[in-house]
């Protein structure tokens, strides 16, 4: 048992000032935590507490398919370099030099250090499946940190990894961690929702990621309430409603019209007399490793592509926006630029405002080098009569029809998903909320042991390399989404196996002997039936006791006052504010039933 007069809980009645979203405002007030610097925080006694439990609750459900490990948040360029990631990382990786000049950076993540394990120490087929994890703190230089505990630079996560000797075995840890992840976000509590999610620098194909809705959040998530689809933003989809396309003008050719100062999707429909369904939207780009300074580069005068640079056009539905992540997907992580000026001039002899697939010698594949890349949106597919820029300043093309009057060099789901679209399952409308990621798992497959040689010997003797997974949880965001999840103008509530403390036994009145010793008495009689107490004996009104109690995330407290003479408390359930009379004698077996209950 606790005694609140005896720790250290720093309440605050104000939010500080910089605090924009609710758990970063009340796990302040509550006294959870407090900043050391931009993105940095220091967890009291309570934040402490409250992590620690999420932990255990972590390890013992990891432990049932895995083994802990700990390894090194300080990690030499040289193992990065082994995969490709030290440059790939770029500037929000932490970068230091020893005293010897050595390159040296803090870890983000730990696929690099475990597969230099698995190269070293696994030899033989016999030895898999492994699945390794560890619980540790991981640094990310943000470069906008933000929203509490949401955007940090340093955090904790459980990062596991595993490593099979075929995809069946992938398949199977990748399902273990699945259910694992489910019992776990079960047990704190939260409601979320599993989507098909991006594998960003991670690398490897198939990942899903757990999320919880909330007004903080930075990710969109995209589902269906009819049939449970759900992905994030960047790989959902949608079935799209039937477009009535344009008849054919003159002989079915491209036809060129004038449209004098019609720029925009919007003025060239209007202009037309035509939806914006029926036009094409051309996006122009670059991937190019940065971006050339104006000035101090040979403007061009046709299109000639450099060692580093290509040209990558991408076509939309007039009323379709596109989707830059599922774009770097479809250039194998590539990133892009918008074309400068001089770039436009000279691919396609037009200024922007006017551009079409028109007059260009596009890449036939994605694998043919140097030809810029046209990039059609699904959308697009099988439609016909379209209009788009005649390349041509003050005039469009009527007549377009992909594959026939220009071929792509591949079709690719490009656009973002809007709510209200048709669910690509069951059609029911979709819905779009923000959410905060707690939790991604990925199927990496072989990039990591490929790029840094770790094999075994297969069945047949024959040197093979292990597939592998990763799989990661960050522990300050189940905090952070419980406290966004659960609460209102008075503070928060946690579920009982994550709270700081299960119950808060008040003293009304710590003067007063019988409530005094009533308190202590029902405090140490829960102590010793397994409940986590804290008993506010502190020389404090009631009101400010019960302010404080509101605030802090504890899940039930317990009222103790005049009733005590005839036997009786006052329980208040903090997620409903419900208060019932319970006698003292009954008090262990109330709790007993009521701790079951969903908080």
């Amino acid at each position: 048992m606790h005694r609140w007069s005896q720790v250290f809980i720093p309440t605050l009645r104000e939010a500080p000032a910089d605090a924009e979203v609710a758990s970063h405002k009340l796990l302040v007030r509550a006294g959870y935590i407090r900043q050391l610097g931009a993105g940095i925080y220091s967890f009291l006694f309570l934040g402490n507490r409250s992590t620690q439990k999420i932990m255990r609750i972590v390890r013992e459900e990891m432990d049932k398919i895995g083994q802990e490990f700990y390894l090194p948040a300080l990690n030499p360029r040289e193992i990065w370099e082994a995969s490709g990631r030290w440059s790939v990382m770029g500037e929000n990786m932490f970068r230091l030099k020893d005293r010897k000049g050595a390159d040296l950076c803090l870890g983000m993540t730990h696929e690099e250090i475990m597969t230099d394990i698995a190269r070293k120490e696994l030899r033989s087929y016999k030895q898999l499946p492994q699945i390794w994890y560890q619980i540790q703190t991981k640094f990310r230089d943000e470069p906008r940190p933000k929203s509490g505990l949401l955007r940090v630079r340093q955090f904790t996560m459980k990062d596991s990894y595993s490593f099979d000797i075929d995809a069946a075995g992938l398949d199977a840890s990748y399902q273990k961690h699945h259910d694992v992840y489910c019992r776990i976000f079960d047990r704190c509590g939260l409601k979320y929702v599993v989507i098909d999610a991006h594998s960003g620098a991670m690398g490897g194909s198939q990942s899903q990621e757990f999320m919880v809705r909330t007004p903080a959040g930075e990710d969109l998530v995209v589902s269906c309430a009819q049939c449970g689809y759900a992905a994030n933003l960047e790989k959902a989809t949608s079935k799209l409603a039937p477009v009535e396309d344009l008849q054919p003008e003159g002989d079915g050719k491209p036809l060129e019209v004038h449209t004098p100062g019609q720029k925009t999707i919007e003025e060239v429909a209007r202009f037309l007399g035509v939806s914006p369904k029926n036009k094409i939207k051309t996006l122009a780009m670059m991937i190019s490793a940065e971006e050339p300074e104006r000035g101090t580069t040979r403007i061009p005068t046709k299109w000639e592509p450099g060692p580093v640079s290509r040209a990558v056009v991408v076509l939309l539905r007039g009323d379709h926006q596109m989707n830059e992540v599922k774009l770097s997907t479809a250039l194998g992580g590539k990133d892009v630029r918008p074309m400068q000026e001089e770039e436009i001039l000279a691919l396609f002899h037009s200024p922007a405002g006017y551009l079409g697939p028109l007059g260009v010698d596009w890449a036939k594949n994605m694998e043919e080098p140097r030809k810029p890349i046209l990039l059609v949106d699904k959308a697009l597919e099988e439609r016909v009569n379209l209009i788009g820029g005649a390349n041509k300043e003050n005039y469009h093309v009527k007549n377009l029809t992909p594959g026939k009057t220009f071929h792509p060099t591949a079709y690719v789901d490009l656009r973002s998903v809007n709510a209200g679209e048709p669910c690509p399952n069951c059609g029911a409308a979709l819905r779009i909320d923000t959410a905060v990621e707690i939790g991604h798992i990925f199927k990496l497959g072989y990039k990591y042991t490929h790029s840094m040689g770790a094999t075994v010997l297969d069945r047949n003797g024959k040197e093979v390399a292990p597939i592998m997974g990763s799989y990661g949880i960050g522990i300050e965001r189940i905090l952070t989404a419980a406290v966004e999840q659960n609460n209102d103008e008075n503070g928060f509530w946690l579920s009982p196996a994550i709270a700081p403390f299960e119950v808060v036994v008040v003293s009304t009145n710590s003067s007063d002997e019988k409530i005094r010793t009533a308190a202590e008495g029902i405090a140490r009689q829960l102590e010793e039936s397994g409940y986590d107490i804290l008993l506010d004996d502190r020389d404090e009104r009631p009101g400010v006791k019960f302010k404080d109690a509101d605030l802090v995330g504890i899940p039930f407290r317990i009222n103790i006052g005049k009733k005590v003479t005839d036997d009786t408390v006052e329980v208040v359930q903090r997620s409903t504010l419900h208060k019932e009379d319970v006698k003292i004698s009954a008090i262990s077996e109330y709790f007993k039933r009521l701790r079951q209950m969903p908080t």
